[in-house]
């Protein structure tokens, strides 16, 4: 059975999906409307990178307080780790399906709560709503998706999640350049992320329950009925049978289909070489800095040197454009090229991107425009405090101007061009205005700088490598890798991890960049994605083409597989069952 799976996927995955769902459309039905989850949790942590630029305007507190902001975008992370819990427990007790349903709900009030807020505490109560949303949501999707698709296709399917993931942030990032001229910009950024919630509650209706919980409920009639929807009338009985007997096999073993018993958990062998795997992937996934791109994206654009906020928006649109595509690469490579490769592949391609970032970001502080002595003493009451109070102003450069803090001040670029010597003022909007009616940029965030287009380039390169591999596979891993009866428990396990690792480094990147630096910054997630590296090549197995129950079987008798390029040899035993 598994060789003959094997055979067909490596040379035409791709086509073969493309061939079963338009023969069985229902399958992408399912597919897609679950998957709406992803394009929740995509949009949610795009839309706050643009967002935040005008809530910074509106609240002046959020602009003067980084650890406001850091809140802001944190606390949906923190109450998505709230949902991913809840949610590997709902998955198991009410099922997939009302897991979803859930968690569309709470989104819903989320988005209404932060389109309202009349200030930062209430926008930080509908972050956390929505939040938890997401939370449930982005462990359910794919685990809905991965039990209602023949395995065949099954990587392929789930990556539609991922996709779905980047193209809603590609969409935030439209919808942040579409309002940022309209009175409420944030508001409607914001409370527009209810429509897709509402829209994946009314589909999800008119779906059933994912056919692998059902039998596992014992309602085998059910189950049996769906599988017959799902696949071929060749392979339904085969799965059936499969199926029948995982589920046999895990109630001989427990005494009872109910208890799940955490130290047992821990104990089981399978269980534990899974959560290894998953949880480690997940976490890697975080730590390497994609959510810091997302997250920040407009503020890492700043960064490096463009001063507009429009541009900051309009050129993050391009890096989320780049993510959409990649996770369409995914769809077509995952089946042919398989999970741990194409992990590899695109960790190599990060770790020498996070290379160029730190690079580009060093050598941009260190060559940032001096301050013109002469423009900055033009309006002697606008001239930055510290400025006026340094011993030493002949070494002041932008940089240093950004650093000051009592009050906060910016650089306004020189009539001569940006790269050159410019002044340094206090940071209010009467300053800004009066610098740009001059014609002049205005920078709070970072410097005028030659080398900001390498920092687009690092950071598209980055997208690209990382969205394919990193960016989808964990989440492809986690719905398949566990046995049945803890599949729910186990991806809301590593679902947590995945939001607690979020939730660190979304908290700490920007103060991180103001404490060491940007480029040391990404210097720390370089060395990570090193470790995570190494940690693929070492554990994480390959279950590409394999049917569910079996990965179980391969877990069992698992050893570390260094060497990834070569296909592990079957079992003499399943060689028999094949021929």
């Amino acid at each position: 059975m598994e060789r003959g799976i094997h055979g067909g996927a490596d040379e035409s995955a791709f086509r073969e999906c493309f061939s079963l769902t338009w023969k069985n459309p229902y399958v992408l039905r399912l597919a897609f409307s679950a998957g709406i989850g992803g394009l929740l949790f995509g949009y949610d942590t795009g839309v706050i990178s643009g967002a935040l630029l005008y809530i910074r305007d509106d609240f002046k507190s959020v602009d003067r307080k980084t650890w406001l902001q850091e809140m802001i975008v944190s606390m949906a992370v923190a109450g998505a780790i709230v949902g991913a819990a809840i949610g590997g427990w709902a998955n198991d007790r009410f099922g997939r399906r009302s897991a979803i349903l859930m968690a569309d709900s709470l989104f819903l009030k989320g988005a209404i709560i932060m389109a309202a807020a009349p200030n930062p505490s209430l926008l930080v109560v509908g972050r956390i709503f929505v939040g938890i949303g997401v939370g449930m949501a982005s462990m359910t999707a794919p685990l809905y998706i991965s039990e209602a698709s023949p395995a065949k296709i099954r990587g392929a399917l789930v990556s539609t999640n991922g996709f779905l993931i980047t193209g809603g942030q590609f969409l935030s990032y439209l919808i942040n350049l579409a309002f940022t001229h309209v009175t409420g910009t944030w508001r409607w950024m914001l409370g527009i992320a209810g429509i897709p919630a509402l829209l994946q509650f009314i589909l999800m209706f008119t779906l059933p329950e994912s056919p692998r919980w059902l039998y596992r409920k014992g309602r085998e009639e059910e189950a049996i009925a769906i599988l017959r929807r799902i696949y071929s009338a060749e392979d339904v009985e085969q799965e059936i049978r499969a199926l029948k007997d995982s589920v046999e096999s895990e109630i001989h073993e427990e005494g009872s289909s109910e208890k799940i018993n955490m130290i047992k958990l821990c104990k089981t062998k399978t269980v534990r070489r899974g959560l290894i795997a998953g949880v480690g992937l997940q976490v890697f996934q975080q730590f390497v800095g994609i959510n810091t791109v997302m997250y920040y994206s407009p503020t890492i654009i700043q960064l490096a040197g463009f001063a507009s906020n429009r541009t900051a928006i309009l050129l993050s649109l391009v890096s989320a454009g780049l993510n959409a595509f990649g996770s369409i690469i995914s769809i077509y490579f995952i089946d042919r090229t398989g999970r741990k490769k194409l992990l590899i592949i695109s960790l190599f391609g990060v770790i020498i991107s996070l290379g160029l970032l730190t690079g580009v970001f060093y050598e941009a502080t260190n060559h940032a425009p001096a301050i013109s002595s002469l423009e900055t003493q033009r309006f002697k009451n606008i001239t930055c405090p510290d400025y006026n109070t340094a011993i030493k102003t002949k070494v002041w450069d932008c940089m240093t101007c950004l650093k000051a803090s009592s009050p906060s001040c910016g650089f306004c670029s020189s009539p001569s061009g940006k790269e050159y010597p410019g002044a340094c003022w206090v940071s209010d909007d009467s300053v800004k205005d009066l610098c740009h009616n001059e014609n002049l940029l205005w920078y709070t965030r970072g410097c005028p700088s030659n080398f900001g287009w390498f920092a687009l380039l690092g950071l598209g390169l980055y997208i690209i490598f990382f969205s394919p591999g990193m960016g989808t596979v964990p989440w492809i891993v986690n719905s398949e890798i566990y046995p049945l009866r803890f599949r729910g428990i186990c991806g809301g396990i590593a679902a947590t991890a995945n939001w607690i690792s979020n939730l660190i480094v979304a908290q700490s990147f920007l103060s991180l960049t103001e404490a060491i630096g940007t480029s040391w910054t990404f210097l720390i997630f370089g060395v990570i994605a090193i470790i995570a590296l190494l940690f693929v090549v070492v554990c994480v197995p390959e279950t590409k083409g394999m049917p569910m129950e079996e990965i179980e079987k391969m877990l069992e008798g698992r050893s570390l597989h260094f060497k990834f390029w070569k296909k592990r040899p079957q079992p003499v035993e399943k060689q028999n069952q094949s021929a």
